[in-house]
């Protein structure tokens, strides 16, 4: 132990003595501090830099049109570049633009094709295209280089689609918006169209018999019309017959009524003249009452009474006559009328009694009285007969029988008056009245025969269409039936659908949903997730999170250039030991190795303002980080000599890209992933990392046990082994040393 610290402290001394010594010690104290200070404020922030990197930006597309709009993809990104500083844009055309990146002045070039525009806008048909952005990188010139400027590229590219999806889909949530409120105002026809495809559902049996009814039926039709068609002809000479009947009959109404008109003062005058017939045998039977009567004249009276009354009676047949010649004119009339309404409508149910038959009444009714009134002049003439024959056998009855003919007379008289007057104020009247409305019947059946003659060509026209029609029809009708199957699985699949639709969707909800915010959704879609980072150590920029690594690099640098500069040997002591110069040499080693550490942690805190949360492990860790990288590199050099500093350099290349230090262990190589755990800077990059970002005592005890160990390990290793293997390493340092090379 004595000779240990008399090791440490003649070389403390010797510096101390010996200003040469002193300024090298002192340039190697300070020396991998700028190792690890120029690398970190070299790391501090690169991509705050990145407006300083050059890129082509070259615009090709011709613009598009749209609906009806124009639209310019290309001048809209480029006039949003020129105010984005991410990169350095520069605008030119192809071929300058190319040239520079050839060259190296532009690190990459973003092309813009000409179809860029029309692209984005078959947006809107059936087949949509992509439109693709030219990206030419030249990654000879650096390697960082392209992995920015290609990240700038997708930059620009997803503000192109975020923006595009943004402004297509705040159109189409329009769009919905407009539907959702037309569904709501069509709600209830929707309700009802659903209900209308249940009741169609339910129908469609009813529908095939129906369709099938109706071809059966058209069919039918189709043999009536045919039939129809073979009466027309027949109908048509019908109608010539009626009107010509028609004709004849009115021109023989209009005979009796011009006859009828001739005879009224006739019919007048002969019962005018029949009432004073009967008024003058009324006075001849009361002159006969008297008591002076003459019998001798007795025939001659009779006679007289018979001439009278057969007078009357004359008269009273000639106006009977009349009457009913004018009763068979209505006769023939109301036969006329009744074969054209047989001929127009054959099927129609028979009439009340009309005009006619009221007229053939009164007509029989004055027949029927003038019947009576002749019975009674018969009568009078028949009892005028008595009286010569009773005349001489009884007086008295003579006076009955006169009383009996003069009542008779004198009722004769009345009734003929009667008569007389319900003629002129009835009869005559009410038959010219009819005479004149069968008249203006007849006139319209003609008019109405005459249109159906004209109409019956028209008729043929239309059963002609008709026939024809109802063939097509019944094409129809036999395509409807062979298509029904089709339409009933395609109908009660429909229905079907809307009751699945309704079990497990509303339509309210589905209306709301569509009259959603048209620029809510537009903003949704824009940004339709947002990145919330919630940072558990946050580490300030690139240059702190390196700082770990690099500084750790420092101190394994410093270690190296102490053993390539200072001497593992101790000259002077020839009676210590191997370990013994072993331990005294490593105290200088770490002494020296600890001030290194001071210098780099103090120059981390307050020179580059490193943003450490807990700065005095850092120091602290850095102490010790020290103290394993120095016991590891002297140990190799004291006890392997030269050949242990080309092992330090070794492990320092291998640590250098397995350790973690700058890439995620996962993203290295399987080699580098497999010798990671074995590597003394896995652990110490780790340590200082809790240190600079915050602690987890749980990994800061797991990596202190492990540089713990290769502590232990090496200590062994220069402890036992220095002894046993310092004669072979002797032996190769002696005859390196004799090339002339080495020192």
């Amino acid at each position: 132990m004595k000779n240990i610290l008399r090791i440490f402290k003649r070389d403390w001394k010797g510096i101390g003595t010996n200003w040469v010594a002193a300024i090298l010690l002192g340039g190697l104290i300070i020396l991998p501090s700028l190792y690890a200070w120029f690398n970190i404020g070299a790391s501090w922030d690169p991509y705050s830099q990145t407006d300083q990197l050059p890129v082509g930006i070259v615009n090709e597309d011709k613009g598009a049109t749209v609906r009806d709009k124009e639209i310019d993809a290309g001048g809209e990104l480029t006039k949003e570049l020129k105010d984005n500083d991410s990169l350095e844009w520069h605008f030119s055309n192809r071929e300058a633009a190319m040239d520079k990146l050839e060259y190296g002045d532009y690190f990459a070039v973003i092309v813009i094709p000409e179809d860029f525009s029309e692209k984005l806008g078959t947006v809107i048909n059936d087949e949509p295209e992509k439109a693709e952005v030219e990206y030419y990188v030249n990654e000879k010139v650096n390697a960082i280089a392209p992995k920015i400027t290609e990240k700038g590229a997708s930059v620009i590219v997803d503000q192109i689609t975020s923006n595009f999806v943004s402004v297509v889909n705040g159109t189409i949530f329009d769009v919905f918006n407009d539907l959702g409120v037309e569904f709501e105002k069509d709600l209830s026809d929707i309700k009802q169209f659903e209900e209308y495809v249940f009741k169609l559902e339910e129908n469609l049996p009813e529908i095939n018999r129906l369709i099938s009814d109706a071809l059966s039926d058209s069919r039918d039709a189709e043999n009536v019309i045919n039939k129809v068609q073979g009466l027309l002809p027949e109908a048509q000479q019908i109608t010539n017959e009626g009107i010509s009947t028609i004709d004849e009959t009115t021109q023989f109404l209009n005979e009796s009524e011009d006859r009828l008109n001739k005879l009224a003062p006739q019919v007048e005058e002969d019962l005018t003249k029949a009432q004073q017939t009967a008024e003058d045998v009324n006075k001849f039977l009361t002159d006969l009452k008297s008591p002076d009567i003459d019998l001798s004249s007795i025939e001659e009276i009779r006679n007289q009474i018979n001439q009278q009354v057969d007078n009357s009676v004359q008269r009273i047949e000639d106006v009977q006559v009349v009457l009913q010649q004018v009763q068979e004119a209505s006769d023939n009339n109301e036969n006329v009328e009744s074969q054209e309404e047989g001929e127009e409508s054959p099927q129609e149910p028979a009439q009340e009694p009309d005009a006619n038959s009221q007229q053939q009444e009164v007509i029989d009714e004055a027949i029927a009285d003038l019947d009576q009134v002749k019975e009674q002049l018969q009568t009078i003439k028949a009892d005028s007969g008595e009286i010569g024959s009773t005349l001489a056998d009884k007086q008295e009855e003579i006076d009955d029988i006169l009383t009996t003919l003069q009542e008779k007379s004198g009722e004769t008289a009345d009734r003929i008056d009667s008569f007389l007057k319900e003629y002129k104020e009835d009869i005559e009247p009410r038959v010219l009245a009819e005479v004149a409305s069968a008249k203006k019947t007849l006139s319209n059946a003609r008019s109405t025969l005459k249109e159906a003659q004209t109409t019956i060509p028209e008729v043929e026209r239309i059963l002609s269409s008709t026939e024809e029609n109802i063939g097509e029809g019944q094409d129809i009708l036999a395509y409807m039936l062979n298509e029904y199957p089709y339409v009933n699985d395609k109908v009660n699949q429909l229905a079907d659908r809307i009751r699945e639709i309704q079990g497990e969707t509303d339509i309210n909800e589905i209306i709301d949903l569509l009259k959603n915010d048209p620029m809510a959704e537009q903003s949704f879609f824009a940004e339709p997730i947002v990145l919330n980072k919630n940072s558990l150590f946050p580490i300030q920029n690139y240059g702190t999170g390196m700082t770990p690594f690099y500084t750790v690099l420092s101190l394994w640098v410093g270690a190296l250039l102490l053993v390539s500069l200072l001497t593992t040997e101790a000259t002077g002591f020839e009676e210590a030991s191997n370990r013994q110069v072993y331990f005294g040499k490593l105290l200088t080693f770490i002494s020296i190795g600890f001030l290194q550490t001071l210098v780099v942690t103090s120059g981390d805190l307050f020179i580059l303002n490193v943003d450490i949360v807990n700065p005095v492990l850092f120091v602290l860790f850095g102490l010790g980080i020290s103290f394993v990288f120095m016991l590891m590199v002297y140990t190799l050099v004291a006890v392997f000599g030269d050949v242990g500093k080309a092992m330090a350099i070794v492990f320092l290349v291998l640590q250098i890209a397995g350790s973690g230090g700058t890439y995620p262990v996962a993203l290295l190589p399987e080699f580098f992933q497999a010798i990671h755990p074995y590597l003394p800077f896995s652990y110490a990059v780790d340590l200082m990392r809790e240190a600079v970002g915050g602690i987890v005592w749980a990994r800061a005890k797991e990596d202190l046990f492990f540089l713990g160990i290769f502590s232990v390990v090496f200590l062994l290793i220069g402890a036992v082994l220095k002894e046993v293997i310092i004669k072979k390493t002797m032996y190769l340092m002696k005859k390196s040393r004799e090339s002339g090379l080495f020192h």
